[in-house]
């Protein structure tokens, strides 16, 4: 492992991109496999109406997320197999894909816990739309409702003279 640099990150060339981004895929392709085939061995001998619902709408949220991740870092290459666009980096620190992934692990979580301790841990699903009201709040309400009011944009100096001439004009008639 390459010790850490001081100062500005290196960037990635286009070819490492690629390469981390299916690793990034099958690790949570994976994880979403494993936490399935765990929850469908419990499922199996005990199961009950809600338990088959939510377990089938953690597979739609692994296949939404991972297909989700899967064509945003889908590569472009040209013709002759030139890499043209690396796709969107799943691993850039506070992009979508980060999010994404939380949702993976949000859900494997639940999923585990779930089977194997008490069914009440499919309300910890309820913190992945708590969290995008948080980023909503965070990103788009709070700057907006608490925007500081506009300053006077500062006149130039042709157009400040022209305003004092006319209030002396102004002063003047009266």
């Amino acid at each position: 492992m390459a010790p850490p640099q001081k100062g500005k990150q290196a960037t990635k060339g286009a070819k490492q991109i690629v390469e981390e981004n299916q690793g990034t895929l099958n690790f949570y392709r994976n994880m979403a496999m494993i936490s399935n085939a765990l929850s469908l061995a419990v499922l199996v001998f005990y199961s009950s109406t809600i338990n088959i619902v939510l377990y089938f709408f953690s597979i739609a949220v692994y296949i939404g997320a991972y297909q989700f991740m899967a064509y945003m870092s889908k590569p472009k290459y040209a013709e002759n197999g030139q890499l043209l666009d690396s796709g969107t980096d799943l691993n850039m620190k506070g992009g979508v894909a980060e999010e994404v992934k939380d949702i993976i692990i949000l859900t494997a979580g639940c999923q585990l816990l779930a089977s194997f301790i008490s069914n009440y841990f499919w309300l910890l699903w309820l913190l992945a739309p708590a969290r995008l009201g948080w980023i909503v709040w965070k990103n788009i309400l709070k700057p907006y409702f608490f925007q500081s009011a506009p300053e006077n944009p500062e006149l130039d100096e042709k157009k400040q003279k022209k305003l004092e001439r006319k209030q002396k004009r102004m002063a003047n008639i009266r």
